[in-house]
């Protein structure tokens, strides 16, 4: 049986790579497959991620350290801001892996990185664009939307 044509494949390769991905945009994707790894085999990320610093093949960038540590710390805020803003008749927990772990990076980049929120939205939805469902970057895209729009004005100097 083939792949559909929107998954990354070999005879498909616009999905498995964006051309000048940037520094910060691989060291969210790696951020991404370490929270997936260990979420898929239901283990401490910060394990995994220790794990990972130390084969460092390839090294682990200190912004994706910071991204899962931060992702870590932040869970349970970061979960319920997705969970408030979720569509009726959806849960974190029915969100596909994937569109779940990058909303948590991009949840932790809105509320906690000096970023514009574009920018974490913008690159949340450019990762399950090669990685997810074909309808997960517009869903992604609304729900990050959402929560950007409910965060807490920054405090004024």
């Amino acid at each position: 049986m083939s792949e559909p044509a929107s998954a990354a494949s070999p005879s498909n390769p616009a999905r498995t790579t964006r051309v000048g991905t940037s520094t910060r945009s691989k060291a969210r994707k790696r951020a991404l497959d370490i929270l997936f790894e260990a979420d898929l085999r239901g283990v401490d990320p910060l394990d995994t991620l220790d794990a990972r610093t130390e084969a460092a093949d390839p090294p682990v960038r200190d912004y994706t350290s910071e991204l899962v540590r931060g992702v870590m710390a932040h869970r349970s805020e970061i979960d319920s801001r997705i969970e408030a803003c979720i569509s009726d008749g959806w849960s974190l927990r029915r969100m596909p892996r994937v569109d779940r772990t990058a909303a948590r990076i991009a949840v932790f980049e809105i509320d906690h990185v000096a970023i514009p929120d574009a920018v974490a939205i913008s690159e949340a939805v450019a990762l399950v664009s090669d990685l997810s469902t074909d309808d997960s970057p517009a869903y992604l895209s609304g729900l990050l939307g959402t929560i950007a729009s409910t965060k807490a004005p920054a405090a004024t100097a």
